[in-house]
């Protein structure tokens, strides 16, 4: 018998392959959205009460085309997710699915649907909002709570999103796929990201986050296997990720990596993105997600920080560097200098990050400093450094950490 999780599950995996075959033929996502939601629906009360259908996609897809039918024959665009029940029989008989005449095995409406998100029209954050609601299946309020915003506002930038990429007349262009299927893993990194270390709010970390952002990133190798750098950000998630346990104390302050219980990193989820990562350096020049990759598992090989081998990390940001240069990449590397060479070495390249003005106004510039002269024991400036990033910061507990950085160091020794 099937349970609740496995329908579940097995829900979540096929609405986005049910939207994207829907766009394809209507091409209006706020009405396809809408009718797969309801299918949803139906499916999730009709299949727990009676079984699976023989074939589940074509029965929601039957089900949602039906509404879709429906309401442009009546001209009526509202949404009827309260007769979802009526829904699940919408005649006085069970819905038989009829064939499922999209299922062409040379078409990935998944694939298609991941790019229609990460339309270039929209800005990177409404990206990754479209893609965890199109395909992640989050709520609108769920998506507002992860940035931080109200329900009502997020749900309007969504509504422009799907009106900006009708606007634009370009839905699914197989042209743009390789550009395209970049920003999909950028936008998926940028949700990551967010997850694992949170801009704004009181906690360090959004676990479903980063949780999500995993699950939809395994889909997309699941469905591009062959590509390196789908399999390279996968393993670095995997690996990032693994840290998570040993991140935070009690108290909800950070860990700084160096002073990390490692044997509370998660073991299983190294292995596994160290795996991923040896494949995808086996098939191709290694590209930025994969180079990412290779210093997280550095770091992992290290069964104490001591032990880490950063005279390799410094080799890797020099690769990465040359090939995708960045701020952030150029600020890790300088880290990766101070630990090989010396803080005062670093310190000297700091000061050509200053002019960048994504730098200067974050607080990740000023906290770099503040550990670089730390290291070199001028304890009256790195206080001073410590206490400008603590103001700069928008996450309030990593306001709390440096804060606390800096009372130590005023203090002086124990």
């Amino acid at each position: 018998m099937t349970t609740d999780r496995e329908v579940d599950d097995l829900l979540r995996t096929l609405a986005p392959q049910v939207l994207g075959i829907l766009m394809r033929r209507y091409g209006d996502f706020d009405a396809c959205e809408d009718a797969v939601q309801e299918a949803l629906l139906a499916a999730a009360t009709q299949w727990r009460a009676d079984g699976l259908p023989d074939n589940p996609r074509a029965w929601l897809l039957t089900v949602a085309s039906r509404r879709l039918t429906d309401e442009y024959r009546s001209e009526v665009a509202r949404r009827r997710r309260e007769q979802a029940t009526a829904l699940a029989q919408p005649t006085d008989q069970q819905v038989v699915p009829g064939p499922d005449a999209d299922a062409r095995p040379d078409r990935d409406d998944t694939i298609d649907l991941f790019l229609l998100c990460c339309h270039p029209a929209l800005a990177p954050q409404i990206q990754a909002a479209l893609t965890l609601r199109a395909i992640g299946g989050l709520t609108t309020d769920e998506i507002a709570r992860a940035y931080l915003t109200t329900t009502s506002t997020m749900k309007q930038r969504i509504t422009r999103a799907k009106q900006r990429i009708k606007a634009s007349g370009q839905l699914f262009v197989d042209g743009e796929r390789d550009e395209r299927m970049r920003v999909v893993r950028h936008v998926l990194y940028l949700i990551f990201n967010e997850g694992y270390v949170t801009a704004t709010g009181p906690e360090l970390h959004r676990a479903d986050l980063t949780a999500e952002a995993i699950r939809l990133t395994r889909q997309l190798h699941e469905l591009r296997p062959a590509d390196p750098e789908t399999t390279g950000l996968l393993a670095l998630m995997l690996l990032t990720e693994a840290r998570r346990p040993a991140r935070t104390a009690p108290d909800g302050l950070p860990i700084p990596l160096d002073e990390q219980d490692r044997g509370r990193w998660d073991r299983a989820a190294i292995e596994e993105g160290t795996a991923l990562l040896t494949a995808a350096l086996s098939t191709a020049a290694a590209g930025p997600y994969q180079l990412q990759a290779a210093i997280a598992a550095v770091h992992a090989e290290a069964a104490r920080a001591e032990d880490t081998d950063w005279p390799q990390i410094l080799g890797l940001y020099d690769v990465l560097q040359r090939i995708s240069p960045s701020p952030v990449v150029a600020l890790n590397r300088a880290v990766a200098v101070a630990m090989v060479h010396g803080p005062r070495a670093a310190l000297g390249l700091l000061g050509s990050l200053e002019s960048d003005e994504r730098l200067a106004a974050s607080h990740r510039l000023e906290a770099a400093r503040a550990h670089m002269l730390e290291m070199a024991g001028d304890h009256a400036a790195a206080q001073a450094s410590y206490r400008r990033a603590a103001d700069r910061t928008p996450s309030a507990a990593e306001r709390r950490y440096l804060a606390d950085r800096a009372d130590r160091l005023a203090a002086g020794p124990n």
